[in-house]
């Protein structure tokens, strides 16, 4: 479904010179951006997601596949020409918050390098720190959609005919589709032109996109406006939360909006996260804010309520691509925040409260035909524990979904049938994630052995053909975190200590109190033996950042020399060259002589 667009090729074979020719702009076309230094959003028509090339070439249309969106100023436009009481509903039903977030500039460097990092088998990240994921807490906090309550599936068919003209009254692409063009469900909702106008602002710009949905809304509720919120959420669900490539717009969910008042009590933000998992880019805002959140060191955006702040960066994608993926492999192991959200005011955000039972949790995700797993046990350091080892999962499972190609059209199939112990497994709410390491050092050790060097993807990063180098930086850092942790206690405790003395020796009935004699000297005891740990903590770190620091000088002599070759073969390279010389030398001569 995806549309590309290439360079032309001459017809007559590459050598031959083709005609230029100049497109003039035809009468309501907008105004050309190309020598805008900050180009206005262009609202739907098209993405540019430049191919990364050997060559550092600036992002632009040389060398990039074209891909038509849904931008968030046109939603927006819709949603501010809703009647209010249709705005109303949709806050009910829970898309308030969603539909309010600001639009963010696409960042395709930071998306084309996550998805680099991507592991199908774990659904997970993969960076020289450990996994990562994006979990339903982070869901919840970025996009404000809910995330308990009953799972997005339930039957597809092999055609959507029949409810789409019946909900929508419109029409799908094909016999066997369930896709409309985005264009005609636009149009169907009063956006019939969304371009920008010659000489228009983009709050003129908006203004008008806003008249013309309220004038072609319904104004009071009734059937007519029933199939006006019904268009709406199938444009904003089907192009923003479940995003398809290219400009149709799916429909699978449109049999769960036949009964509005139900369609709030749908997890849609567990739904977003099965489907970033299954086709990672599509759901990409979602995908950089939480890297934002978690990932500060990249220096790629800064969070802010209600959305984020993008830093314009106007190198070629190829560079930046590699300079993120340098960030990643280097950022030291403390600079990383397993739980970014720790302190913030939940009150204003009643939608986090009511998926807290499903955070920290094991967990099957449903989004009809996509069911994923979401293996929390593999980030415990997000719930401020240690990680502890555990199976890392394949693709080896007893229950195997379809093909990425299979999108619901070749046979009518019930989900909620098909796969009902994942079903079972969400409304059980899943499987706590708890952990009894006390360090993280046993999983490092498996992390490395796993996946070994895979984790750098970047140009400076370590000769570590073995994992040796990473094993030992997260164990370096775990110890770290122990060394903390601990110094935190005898804190705590020297501290009791004093307080304990402070009163003993203000009070002479203290004094004679042989309790408080024997709890001074129990504290005195507690403190000494962990101030004797606290020191072998600290020399266990000098002796694993010497180790870490002969590791990598010792890796790089190794590739070195690997790369140096023999005395020998040098000499035999010599005589081979000295011999093809002579050879040549004897040629020419009987040439001369002929």
């Amino acid at each position: 479904m995806e549309g590309e667009c290439g360079e032309g090729q001459g017809g007559d074979g590459g050598g031959r010179r083709r005609k230029k020719t100049i497109r003039r702009r035809q009468p309501g076309e907008g105004p050309s951006t190309a020598a805008s230094k900050f180009p206005p959003v262009t609202p739907m028509e098209e993405e540019i997601a430049p191919v990364v090339g050997d060559d550092d070439e600036p992002v632009g249309r040389k060398k990039s596949k074209l891909r038509s969106r849904l931008g968030w100023a046109v939603v927006r436009a819709i949603y501010d020409g809703l009647p209010d009481f249709q705005r109303r509903r949709l806050e009910g039903m829970g898309f308030g918050p969603f539909l309010q977030l600001e639009e963010l500039a696409p960042d395709v460097a930071l998306i084309q390098a996550l998805k680099e990092r991507w592991d199908p088998e774990c659904h997970t990240f993969l960076f020289p720190w450990g996994h990562m994921i994006p979990m339903l807490e982070d869901v919840v906090r970025i996009t404000g959609l809910r995330v308990d309550g009953q799972a997005v599936t339930g039957v597809t068919y092999t055609s959507y005919q029949e409810p789409v003209e019946r909900l929508l009254g419109l029409e799908v692409r094909g016999e066997r589709s369930s896709l409309v063009q985005r264009t005609v469900l636009q149009a169907s909702l009063g956006v019939a032109n969304a371009r920008h106008q010659t000489g228009e602002s983009q709050a003129e710009y908006m203004d008008r996109l806003t008249e013309d949905a309220r004038v072609m809304l319904a104004e009071e509720e009734g059937e007519a406006a029933d199939r006006d919120l019904r268009r709406f959420l199938t444009l904003v669900i089907g192009k923003l939360i479940l995003g398809t490539r290219g400009d149709p717009v799916g429909c699978r969910c449109l049999p769960l909006l036949e009964d509005l008042p139900s369609v709030g009590s749908y997890a849609w933000g567990a739904a977003l996260l099965a489907h970033l998992f299954d086709s990672l880019g599509t759901s990409s805002q979602e995908t950089r804010v939480w890297a934002y959140y978690h990932l500060p060191s990249l220096g790629r955006g800064v969070v802010r309520r209600r959305g984020a702040r993008f830093c314009l960066d106007e190198r070629s994608l190829r560079r930046q691509v590699t300079l993120i993926h340098d960030i990643l492999d280097t950022v030291p192991f403390g600079h990383v925040r397993w739980t970014p959200y720790v302190g913030e005011n939940d009150a204003a955000q009643p939608w986090v409260e009511r998926g807290r039972p499903y955070f920290g949790r094991d967990i099957w995700l449903h989004c009809f035909n996509t069911v994923v797993p979401l293996h929390h046990q593999l980030v415990a350091r997000t719930l401020g524990l240690h990680q502890a080892v555990v199976e890392f999962p394949t693709r080896q499972r007893p229950w195997e979904r379809p093909g990425r190609s299979f999108r619901g059209i070749q046979q009518v199939t019930d989900w909620t049938v098909r796969v009902r112990e994942q079903l079972d497994d969400w409304e059980q709410r899943g499987k706590e994630v708890v952990s009894e390491a006390t360090s993280d050092e046993d999983y490092f050790r498996a992390y490395t052995r796993r996946y070994g060097a895979q984790v750098y993807k970047g140009t400076r990063r370590p000769l570590d053909p073995e994992g040796r180098i990473s094993s030992l930086e997260g164990i370096l850092h775990s110890t770290i975190q122990q060394r903390d942790d601990l110094q935190g206690g005898v804190d705590q405790l020297r501290a009791e200590l004093d307080r304990a003395q402070q009163m003993v020796g203000g009070a002479s009935s203290f004094r004679e109190d042989p309790g408080r004699s024997v709890l001074e000297g129990q504290l005195a005891s507690a403190a000494a033996r962990a101030e004797d740990a606290l020191a072998q903590l600290q020399e266990r770190e000098q002796e694993l950042r010497t180790a870490l620091a002969r590791t990598t000088t010792l890796e790089a002599e190794m590739a070195e020399l690997r790369l140096r070759p023999e005395a020998a073969e040098v000499a035999r390279w010599r005589e081979a060259a000295e011999e093809a010389s002579w050879w040549r030398q004897e040629a020419e001569a009987v040439a001369r002589w002929q």
